[in-house]
């Protein structure tokens, strides 16, 4: 039998404060209260280099679903930089951040009004350089009856990532009013 679940409940915004706020702004990600809109476009496949004396992160969204649960809809991430955030993808999406060279904090959440799943999220480390160019995948698993929900941010290799963007939709968002 398969549990019928609806995705449009993750529309909402955020409306508890998150009692872990400073401790998720040092992992890189921002303010618990903002949440984005997004718009993909699966026919722009966006490619750039950085900008001279920058750094350049491509972060993708992936799903993970089980095939005993259906889901309706696809799941919004919110992606941080150093506190503050970045975007956000929707779906099997992708966006690129221009940053300076030095240590960056990358985080990447569940945007969603329910407790269970605005808490769910993962964070790295990354050390940029000038000129480089950075990917990484937050793959989002669905929760089942054996899995709690979860959102694993990954690194990629280069040439995964250059796939990546030749198959995945480009995302564009603003902050909802």
């Amino acid at each position: 039998m398969k549990n019928i679940l609806l995705a449009l409940i993750f529309a909402s915004p955020v409306l508890a404060q998150d009692p872990g706020s400073a401790a998720r702004t040092a992992a890189g990600c921002g303010p618990s209260q903002v949440q984005f809109d997004v718009k993909t476009s699966k026919s722009l496949h966006a490619s750039a280099q950085p900008e001279p004396g920058k750094a350049l992160i491509y972060v993708f969204e992936a799903e993970r679903r089980d095939g005993d649960t259906t889901w309706f809809g696809s799941v919004t991430t919110r992606v941080g930089l150093d506190g503050s955030w970045a975007g956000a993808n929707h779906g099997k999406s992708y966006f690129s951040i221009s940053t300076d060279p030095g240590e960056h904090r990358l985080c990447t959440d569940w945007q969603s009004s329910l407790k269970m799943l605005s808490n769910v999220g993962s964070a790295a480390t990354l050390t940029a350089e000038a000129g480089k160019v950075y990917y990484y995948r937050a793959i989002v698993y669905y929760p089942t009856k054996e899995r709690e929900p979860q959102v694993k941010l990954e690194p990629l290799d280069n040439a995964e990532g250059q796939f990546l963007i030749s198959s995945s939709a480009f995302s564009s968002f603003h902050p909802k009013k």
